[in-house]
């Protein structure tokens, strides 16, 4: 059991409103018998995620943060009609069962989906999950596999086409991320002026429009308690969207750190990416590539897109706790992390061919 992703405590100022989730959980469900037991899920950074109990019946609520939000940041209501659109071409995404738009009830957008009972890898293995270094690499495919086949869900057949905004999917990006950057910087914080820059000058052509994750990690899938190789769930589609899918495998390298990799970087790691048997960066993408069919003949651009991008969001967050719109500790050091990836992607354009 110790395997299985366990909810704890809620943490303090993210309490919800125990009788209105109740009365809105019933009005759903009518079956629903008893008082509802809620504790909250410990990862993540953005969104939140509780854990909604009636005795064995157990549910799954996401809501936006406390505290400022950026302008279309956090659309409850969004990620859940993708979802709703997706899952009948890609069977990972978990059921919704409601969806809130009534801000009387929490104050805020939110839904209702089920809950995947499974293992979720985090930062490390669970105590009791031991896996041979072959083991390793088979489930690390496996959890590729799954983004090699999201990139060749069709889009029309799920109505998320109409998502996208056509060629240019690229250049948005770095436009969007960029502005996004500026808003969000603080006096302690470097500009990143030389790196979007060099991102803005090196932008390639889109090389398709598929539909993409954008926050595809091993702590947003789920895997069977019981055969952990398979992959029963995907979590987290609040970015997801009709894109470029090398920015989107750029967008997961961000995350992908390797054991030999230096101690600032290891201190972001939050996916057991460093255990022996996992690819390495470079190894990824060339089982991407070989996968997809898809042709990569320099992947340096996707590489420091995603981690200027991370860096943006690490910087969002933080603007929220230098402005005390959030008390939650964790994100205390989230202006030294934003520094370290600028440094970091500045050592990337000094060795890059392009």
């Amino acid at each position: 059991m110790t395997q299985i992703d366990q909810a704890v405590d809620i943490r303090e100022g993210e309490e919800l409103d125990i009788a209105a989730v109740d009365r809105f959980m019933k009005q759903a469900i009518p079956d629903l018998e008893g008082a509802p037991a809620i504790k909250q899920y410990p990862g993540g950074a953005s969104n939140l995620t509780y854990q909604v109990d009636y005795g064995d019946r157990s549910y799954v609520l996401r809501r936006p943060p406390f505290g400022h939000i950026a302008k279309s940041a956090h659309d409850m209501l969004r990620e859940a009609k993708v979802m709703r659109a997706l899952k009948p071409e890609f069977p990972y995404v978990p059921n919704i069962v409601a969806i809130c738009d009534d801000h009387d009830v929490l104050g805020c957008d939110f839904y209702i989906m089920e809950r995947l009972k499974g293992i979720i890898l985090r930062q490390d293995f669970p105590k009791d999950f031991e896996l041979s270094e072959a083991d390793t690499r088979k489930l690390c495919l496996n959890v590729i596999d799954k983004l090699v086949d999201l990139h060749n869900v069709d889009a029309k057949a799920t109505g998320l086409d109409k998502l996208g905004k056509g060629a240019g999917y690229v250049q948005r990006q770095i436009g969007g991320w960029s502005d996004r950057f500026r808003k969000a910087k603080t006096d302690d914080v470097g500009d990143f002026e030389a790196v979007m820059g060099w991102l803005n000058d090196k932008m390639p052509d889109d090389v398709a429009q598929v539909v993409i994750h954008n926050d595809y990690r091993f702590d947003n899938v789920v895997l069977n308690q019981d055969n952990p190789f398979e992959v029963i769930g995907v979590l987290d589609w609040e970015m997801a969207t009709i894109g470029d899918p090398l920015m989107d495998l750029g967008n997961s390298l961000a995350y992908w750190i390797e054991a030999d990799d230096e101690g600032p970087f290891q201190m972001l790691r939050r996916q057991p990416t460093h255990q022996p048997g996992m690819l390495t960066r470079k190894e990824v993408v060339a089982y991407y590539a070989e996968k997809s069919g898809r042709k990569i003949d320099n992947f340096d651009f996707y590489e420091i897109y995603g981690l200027f991008r991370l860096a943006v969001i690490v910087q969002q967050i933080y603007y929220r706790f230098y402005h005390g719109q959030t008390k939650d500790k964790r994100f205390a050091a989230f202006g030294h992390a934003a520094n370290y990836l600028e440094k970091r992607c500045q050592r990337l354009i000094e060795a890059s061919d392009l």
